[in-house]
């Protein structure tokens, strides 16, 4: 026997409620009540939004268009679709005493709750400043001269072991040292030299701490060779690669050398003893 088809027309033909009718039964504002089994369902409809409940469930009728086909109209009252036996667990225990009552609006809260995150991060800061603050000393004095090498930075001449008039070669840096003792003619030569004659103009007062004693590097500024002492046409230093004259304050007075002898920097601790480095 070939199923009878129920369609409605209508677009404000709604489901009434079921409740006081038996299963199967329906009504309609503008269609005369009819039957429907269990297996008896509409192809399509145009339906008001609206939940109806019935004995066997919930039916939920949509106002737009839609195919109906291999969809039940009831459910078995016997399903539950929600577990409300269930116990909530009580976290009472794990929060902070102003969020404690659910009746209470969050807005009561948000200064408490800004202060603590406020805090959290204030103290995150810190730490990661410090830590990063340990990363770069670290870093950096991994990077600085062993004890041993500082050790070497500086050298300690007793000049009492010096002689007027004479000069004496040192090591320091891996570099030849001069500390020359100058006699008082030297002195008051040198001093007497016009600077704007100089290649490298630099008066005598710039370059020494105690007009007695004259200490430079014993290194040409021209190629780097090392200059022989009391030597060259002004007494000083002469350059044997290349020819260039230093005087006794370790000025290029003539040749090829572009600067002055450099001098590096020293103390005198006491009248004997002078500090290079």
């Amino acid at each position: 026997m070939k199923k009878k088809k129920t369609r409605f027309k209508s677009c404000g033909d709604t489901y009434s409620s079921f409740h006081s009718r038996p299963p199967g039964h329906i009504t309609s504002p503008s269609l005369q009540p009819v039957t429907v089994t269990r297996y008896q369902r509409p192809t399509y409809g145009s339906f008001t939004p609206d939940l109806h409940p019935v004995s066997f469930g919930l039916v939920l009728v949509y106002s737009t268009q839609l195919l109906f086909e291999g969809l039940p109209l009831f459910a078995p009252g016997g399903i539950r679709f929600a577990h409300t036996d269930i116990k909530i667990p009580d976290f009472t225990d794990y929060r902070r005493p102003e969020v404690t009552d659910p009746n209470k609006s969050s807005q009561e809260s948000s200064e408490a709750r800004r202060s603590f995150s406020y805090l959290v991060t204030g103290a995150t800061t810190v730490v990661g400043v410090y830590a990063a603050k340990t990363v770069v000393t670290q870093f950096v004095s991994s990077m600085s001269a062993s004890a041993d090498v500082l050790a070497l930075s500086k050298i300690e001449v007793k000049l009492g072991d010096i002689p007027e008039g004479k000069n004496m070669t040192f090591k320091w840096r891996g570099k030849p040292l001069f500390v020359r003792h100058r006699t008082e003619k030297e002195i008051a030569t040198e001093e007497a030299v016009n600077i704007a004659e100089l290649r490298d103009p630099q008066h005598d007062r710039e370059r020494v701490l105690n007009s007695k004693w004259i200490i430079v590097l014993g290194v040409c500024t021209h190629l780097g060779c090392v200059p022989i002492a009391n030597a060259g046409d002004y007494g000083g230093y002469y350059c044997p690669c290349h020819g260039s004259h230093y005087d006794s304050s370790g000025r290029i007075r003539k040749g090829p050398a572009p600067l002055n002898l450099e001098v590096p920097f020293y103390e005198f601790p006491d009248e004997d003893t002078v500090i290079v480095g």
